[in-house]
């Protein structure tokens, strides 16, 4: 049997790592009776560690939160990704939390073993980041949101547009995703039946209205993705629908988040949805993957390719005619909602 305190650190580690411990299953992985199990557990609750017991055939435990936070118990790995963090956040997108990231990390990095400290240090030393004005979000906005995704809560607030139009909302959150120094929550808007992205920045009046809901299933395998290609598709002028000739695995190999969404049809074929403000960069996209495709929209993208075909298939040809062609006429781009 261990000595006592190092068995209440152990004790103390799994608690903090799992949501709910079986009684037997921890006193196992501790290697003690189930009596000295609740005399540990007693000693931990002294100390200030709100640990709840479990009802139910066997018990259990879990550590609840409390009105203060005791003391954590961090791995190598958990240690350096919190110093990062931190660092990152001391010039990040989340109003005023510069100062108290800076004053946490100071804490942290004057606890630090020698090995994890150079690790932390090298990690800011040799990396660089890129500083762009970027407009900041409340914390406690977040952390609600956060909260609302997590429990499947619904939320409503006044959200404000591009244009400073406002409208009032009700969601079911999906996921927060920060894309290019801003945080935007995915959801399904009730109102407008339908998946729309917001900007966390422009949310106001946020409110947790208790409401749960059953989580639909996202048209995405990847909601960062998802994310980007609305962000995107909110902006642009043209929208494709393209299949290509090849498995999804293959494709997703090629593409980037701003490419579009990918979905599967068959084990040889998968669809791509993607969207520009420009003809020739959706057919350069398209292009770029290598495989064989066939668009189905828009129709100005079918005739620019088709144009664009006969073009390049002159430029391979010596002696070819290459008077001058006049560019086809492209009708007016028709864009629709994709953000919020």
């Amino acid at each position: 049997m261990t000595e006592t305190p190092s068995r209440m650190l152990r004790l103390l580690s799994l608690l903090q790592s799992s949501r709910d411990w079986p009684g037997r299953k921890l006193a196992e992985r501790l290697g003690v009776s189930p009596r000295t199990l609740r005399r540990d557990v007693e000693r931990l609750r002294d100390l200030g560690y709100p640990v709840q017991a479990i009802p139910g055939v066997g018990g259990g435990y879990r550590l609840e939160a409390g009105a203060s936070l005791p003391p954590l118990l961090l791995d190598d790995d958990e240690a350096v990704a919190i110093a990062v963090g931190l660092r990152t956040a001391a010039g990040g997108s989340v109003a005023d939390i510069e100062d108290t990231s800076i004053r946490a990390l100071a804490k942290l990095e004057q606890m630090l073993p020698k090995r994890l400290r150079s690790r932390v240090n090298a990690l800011q030393m040799y990396t660089v980041p890129m500083f762009t004005v970027t407009p900041t979000v409340s914390p406690e906005y977040l952390a609600s949101v956060a909260q609302a995704c997590r429990d499947q809560q619904r939320l409503r607030f006044t959200y404000r547009k591009r244009d400073g139009e406002t409208s009032s909302r009700l969601v079911e959150p999906y996921r927060l995703v920060h894309v290019n120094r801003k945080w935007y929550v995915l959801s399904w808007d009730m109102g407008r039946q339908g998946w729309r992205t917001f900007r966390v920045d422009r949310m106001e009046s946020l409110l947790l209205t208790g409401v749960r809901f059953q989580q639909r299933e996202l048209p995405a395998e990847d909601a960062a993705a998802y994310v980007a290609q609305s962000i995107t598709s909110s902006l642009a002028g043209y929208r494709a629908l393209v299949t290509l000739h090849a498995p999804v695995e293959v494709v997703a190999e090629r593409i980037r988040p701003r490419d579009g969404i990918l979905t599967a049809v068959d084990h040889r074929t998968c669809r791509l949805r993607s969207a520009a403000d420009s003809l020739e960069w959706l057919a350069l996209t398209i292009g770029m993957f290598g495989v064989e495709f066939e668009v189905h929209e828009p129709p100005e993208l079918i005739h620019y390719i088709q144009e664009l075909s006969e073009r390049l298939a002159r430029a391979a040809s010596p002696g070819a005619d290459r008077s001058v062609v006049a560019p086809p006429t492209r009708d007016a781009p028709v864009s629709g909602p994709a953000a919020g």
